[in-house]
């Protein structure tokens, strides 16, 4: 079963930290300095958090998590039927995760991200990267 994907940028993050664990009745699986991640059965979606730093803050991106490789493949199929671009991250360290992931923009430019994660991480990206892997725009994709 696939499950739904949004990261928000935020300001404060403690703050949104509160606010999100009260409204989900959930504590994040995930809790650092700079990002958290719930992972709720219902409803089913992998919401996550990170420090905007400077950026705007707001829906950083939509995407849908595959929990097998081959979800993944079927997710990419998808993109070849919707006449959408993969552009096809391979395999890299993002958000605390060990993850193969693609991106593609919907028609209204918004930007999907389509994964597998299949390990945790210590560090919010590749520490060889020079900036984080999560969005298409940081040049990495």
């Amino acid at each position: 079963m696939k499950r739904l994907h949004i990261n928000i940028k935020v300001e404060d993050i403690q703050k949104s930290v509160s606010f999100y664990s009260a409204l989900f009745a959930s504590k994040p699986v995930v809790s650092k300095e700079d990002y958290a991640k719930w992972m709720l059965d219902d409803p089913h979606v992998n919401f996550s958090i990170s420090d905007a730093k400077g950026a705007p803050a707001g829906i950083e991106h939509l995407g849908i998590q595959a929990e097998a490789e081959q979800e993944l493949q079927e997710l990419y199929s998808r993109v070849d039927s919707a006449e959408g671009k993969l552009r096809n991250e391979g395999d890299t360290v993002c958000c605390y995760a060990k993850s193969t992931k693609g991106w593609v923009k919907d028609p209204q430019k918004v930007e999907w991200e389509m994964f597998y994660t299949y390990g945790e991480s210590e560090t919010y990206y590749a520490e060889e990267a020079e900036s984080a892997c999560c969005t298409p725009e940081s040049g990495c994709c």
